[in-house]
């Protein structure tokens, strides 16, 4: 396994809408799990793989990341697409591998309904709401080229990446 470079915005390669992955074999597992040592080692929950410049649709969570004493809970999802889409919605803060120390408010929908290839190259369907319902639209998001801030108002979202280009320059 191996720890991937985390990409940060204003990147133009987080932009890119990624690519529909051909089927689940070694190669892309092998992915998957650099993926989820690479989400670990930054504290994420989720990651996609347009985070880490590749532009394959795939993405890598667990839910329960961070949290003291609980199981991981690993998800690992090839060409998640969403079916259908609650027409209730829940504004919830998030926050983003790839626009780090920063926090906004964003409105989705509540539940979802996602067709994706697990690990071992099978179609499932999953019904999510809650966290796993957010999660699982910010990291499709990611692979359509949309990060969170991109939901947040004009103003809010020059902010944040005034600010990110500040920090990108102070560390050069």
């Amino acid at each position: 396994m191996a720890l991937l470079s985390v990409l940060t915005a204003p990147d133009p390669r987080l932009k890119i809408k990624a690519k529909p992955v051909e089927a689940v074999d070694d190669a892309i597992r092998s992915l998957m799990s650099d993926m989820l040592e690479t989400m670990y080692a930054n504290d994420g929950m989720g990651l996609a793989a347009t985070q880490v410049g590749i532009d394959k649709r795939i993405i890598v969570m667990d839910l329960n990341a961070g949290e003291e004493g609980a199981p991981p809970n690993v998800m690992k999802f090839a060409n998640p697409e969403v079916l259908w889409a609650s027409p209730e919605t829940r504004v919830e803060f998030e926050s983003c591998l790839s626009v780090p120390d920063h926090y906004g408010a964003v409105e989705r929908p509540a539940k979802v309904k996602v067709r994706y290839l697990d690990e071992n190259n099978g179609s499932k369907e999953i019904e999510t709401d809650g966290l796993f319902a957010q999660c699982i639209q910010h990291e499709i998001d990611h692979l359509d080229g949309i990060l969170y801030i991109d939901h947040l108002s004009r103003l809010k979202r020059e902010i944040i990446l005034r600010k990110l280009l500040k920090a990108r320059k102070l560390r050069l």
